[in-house]
């Protein structure tokens, strides 16, 4: 694969760039997540959505726990190069906590309101109780 257009990425200093989920057909974003080259490449090459986990510190392929799945419809970068649009096709949820995207805690007149319900439980997903549920 032609990797010309990595130098269009914009990596930090641990070589990661954010990257944004969205989905392809209805707009809605989904998620934020951590890519590194690597990532980008196996999403490019398999069509299946890969980032890189901090936490784990490798490679983290959407729904490999879950079940639930992204697969790459566009790839795209931003004017900077410094962020990633993903424009997906999600399958289930986009949450660890369970709700469709990531994007459920509204602070409009500084108040903490949840917006979105649980749609499937973390135990149900996980086999295991998950932080943030």
């Amino acid at each position: 694969m032609n990797t010309d257009f990595m130098t269009q990425i914009s990596f930090d200093a641990a070589g990661l760039v954010p990257a944004i989920a969205q989905q392809h057909d209805t707009g809605e974003v989904l998620m934020m997540a951590w890519m590194n080259r690597e990532a980008i490449l196996e999403t490019l090459d398999t069509g299946a959505v890969c980032y890189w986990s901090r936490s784990r510190q490798s490679l983290w392929r959407k729904g490999e726990s879950s079940g639930h799945t992204q697969k790459i419809v566009d790839f795209r970068i931003d004017c900077d190069g410094d962020t990633i649009l993903l424009l997906v096709d999600q399958k289930g949820v986009a949450c660890h906590t369970g709700r469709h995207n990531c994007f459920f805690t509204s602070l409009l007149g500084r108040e903490a309101k949840i917006i979105s319900d649980i749609e499937i439980s973390p135990e149900e997903m996980y086999g295991k109780p998950t932080d943030g549920a």
